[in-house]
């Protein structure tokens, strides 16, 4: 087994990081497709979610399978290798089986315990198998994360350690209240239909809310996630369907959206929040808690307004970026040789320009700031808390939940009154604090056992072949000894021949049993495998018998019953490649 893993996650990578890496659906499909056509990777596997982006691979040689996965992790991901490299974690053999078997438990993940990484860890699988990416080895490795998942949530207590994401993000919105009174008689907009969409409705649904709106790209599956929730009568939720073109409509409604798409862009802009609360806050209301820009901009516009660069700039300000558009944000995710550009322009500034500025010499030097800023992190993110705020403490007439990585929701939204945002960033700062149940610990042991029997599965199924062109080999003997017999004797009757016949296979079976029992024995040890390599040395076994006893073993393992895929994969539609 020579299983490689590289990757980032929330606990490797900013945020911003993250989103910018995310890989949509084709481009995984791509990524699979040319690890395998790499030199290093037999077989490929991607594990893309909101806080985790895995490239999976069995390698020939360590060094050149992590110069080639990260190589082609920056390619698709369009995140510079020399940007990316910082952020990247390295597994390999059992300490990535370790790695993965502790994703599907939901050690790993950003709420601790939660069990939609199961369904995520099978939807990498399934892609993996209709694309012929997976073989031998990733199979078995993630059938086995699947069942070690499984195991860890009914034989512990660890879904009580966390959440789902949706959950956890409810209660941050619910701040101090319980999310089912908070969301009791709320006016929802679910933007997605997706699995996490599909999830946040439910739970929104099982929460209290009065109505809940699904919008979609594709208005069946908006449809169809609407009726399901309309069908369970018994929470009294009005639920419907509607296309993506009447977002901003519904958003004048709700008292709550939740938006997860795979969209490469916004969803949600600054500016659409801002004309979806418009009216329903007294005017002025809690404007003191927001910072100076918000209130004014960089040229005196409100914060639902994107600044506008005065005439003569270099650099477009005005142009989404990505993060954000509104007041000092507009400079968000913009890289250091732009932003040097502008500090030049600002510090060559004409005399009239002067004037209107209070402290000309401050703007230059801020800006000069953040060049520094962006020369380190590769690019300037948002500074999400400018100020003190009470943000948390005002009242919200409309509260987001982002949970798509990129993010959907504009994070300028944050400094527009009324509204409460909290996207994939806020939870990871938030889930830093969160505190880790005693179950953790069984879990933990459970992983360690599991990972110490596959490997030990492995390691004797890789020296299955050449114990197989042993007795091929000693088959082959028998046959011959008794062919030459009957040339010898040729008036043998049929009954003293096949006992004799026999006889010889019994002797052979038996020297046999004994050296292939324990060669298996010592294989699944610990740096067994030179044990493969001694026997076929001593008994002078044909390569070629072997590697062709190897292929035959990996076709059949690629095509099995198919009743048994589907009783792992609990979908009569995924079989393995």
């Amino acid at each position: 087994m020579s299983l490689l893993v590289v990757g980032l996650s929330h606990r490797s990578a900013p945020v911003s990081v993250l989103e910018r890496a995310a890989l949509p659906a084709d481009t995984q499909a791509k990524l699979l497709q040319d690890s395998v056509a790499a030199e290093p990777a037999a077989e490929a596997a991607v594990l893309a979610t909101c806080n985790r982006i895995e490239l999976y691979a069995d390698v020939d040689k360590f060094h050149a399978g992590v110069a080639e996965l990260s190589t082609l992790l920056a390619q698709h991901s369009g995140v510079g290798l020399d940007e990316l490299t910082p952020y990247l974690y390295v597994h390999y053999e059992d300490r990535a089986v370790h790695h993965l078997f502790s994703v599907a438990c939901g050690l790993d993940s950003m709420v601790v315990g939660e069990g939609q990484i199961l369904g995520q860890i099978k939807d990498a699988l399934a892609r993996a198998q209709e694309l012929h990416t997976a073989g031998r080895l990733l199979n078995d490795l993630f059938q086995q994360a699947l069942r070690v998942g499984k195991r860890a949530h009914s034989e512990t207590g660890i879904d009580r350690a966390g959440q789902s994401l949706v959950t956890f993000g409810l209660e941050q919105l619910a701040v101090r209240e319980p999310v089912e009174t908070w969301a009791k008689g709320k006016r929802a907009l679910v933007i997605g239909a997706g699995s996490m969409s599909s999830l946040a409705a439910a739970t929104l649904a099982r929460a209290g809310v009065e109505e809940v709106v699904v919008a979609n790209r594709t208005l069946e599956r908006a449809e169809r996630l609407a009726a399901i929730l309309g069908e369970q009568g018994d929470a009294g939720v009005s639920a419907r369907a509607v296309p993506m073109d009447q977002v901003a409509h519904e958003l004048t409604r709700a008292d709550v959206a939740v938006s997860c798409t795979g969209a490469t862009g916004l969803v949600l802009t600054a500016d659409a929040v801002a004309a979806a609360v418009e009216g329903r806050l007294p005017a002025g209301a809690w404007a003191g808690d927001l910072p100076a820009q918000a209130r004014n901009g960089s040229a005196g516009q409100t914060a639902s307004q994107p600044t506008v660069a005065d005439e003569g700039c270099p650099v477009d300000l005005s142009a989404p970026r990505g993060f954000s558009v509104a007041g000092e944000a507009a400079v968000a995710g913009m890289d250091a040789a732009s932003l040097e550009q502008h500090a030049a322009w600002v510090d060559n500034a004409p005399a009239e320009r002067r004037e209107e500025k209070a402290d000309p010499q401050a703007e230059a030097d801020a800006i000069a700031a953040l060049v520094a800023a962006a020369r380190v992190s590769g690019r300037l993110p948002e500074r999400r808390r400018p100020l003190p705020s009470a943000s948390a403490a005002r009242p919200a007439v409309l509260a987001l939940l982002d949970l798509a990585m990129p993010r959907d929701i504009d994070a300028a939204v944050h400094r527009i009154p009324g509204v409460r945002l909290v996207d994939i960033e806020s939870l990871a700062e938030a889930s830093a604090d969160a505190p880790m149940a005693a179950d953790v610990e069984q879990v933990r042991g459970i992983v360690s056992d599991e990972v110490a029997a596959f490997g030990a599965a492995q390691r004797a199924a890789h020296i299955t072949p050449t114990v197989v062109a042993l007795r091929t080999m000693a088959a082959d003997v028998v046959a011959s000894e008794i062919a030459r017999l009957d040339g010898r004797l040729p008036g043998l009757g049929d009954k003293q021949r096949a006992e004799i016949t026999q006889t010889v296979r019994r002797v052979v079976d038996k020297l046999l049993h004994a050296p292939t029992v324990r060669v298996k024995q010592l294989a699944s040890e610990p740096g067994g495998a030179g044990y493969a390599d001694a026997l076929r040395t001593l008994f002078d076994l044909d390569p070629q018998t072997v590697a062709a006893v190897s292929r035959a073993d990996h076709l059949t393992a690629d095509r099995p019953n198919a009743d048994h895929v589907n009783n792992e994969n609990d979908d009569p539609n995924r079989g393995r490649a």
